[in-house]
């Protein structure tokens, strides 16, 4: 994602989750800021019209280009 012009924002999150968020940005060596960023623009793409995210359609048009006829015939 581009580095745009940032805002700052407080809320309050599970402490689970965000234990865990810390743990995902320490293994990826990333800011938990960045991992906000993808999660939030995430959550965006998800919620538009209800259409599936991008990469999901894409990894399904992947898939469907090498196993079309094996889904073809369990639908049968």
């Amino acid at each position: 994602m581009t580095s745009r012009a940032r805002e700052k924002f407080a809320t309050q999150v599970n402490s689970r989750i965000l234990s865990a968020v810390r743990s995902i940005a320490q293994s990826e060596g990333r800011q938990i800021q960045s991992l906000m960023d993808e999660a939030l623009a995430d959550l965006i793409e998800k919620r538009k019209q209800g259409r599936p995210r991008a990469h999901v359609m894409e990894a399904y048009r992947d898939s469907h280009e090498t196993f079309g006829a094996l889904y073809k015939k369990l639908a049968e």
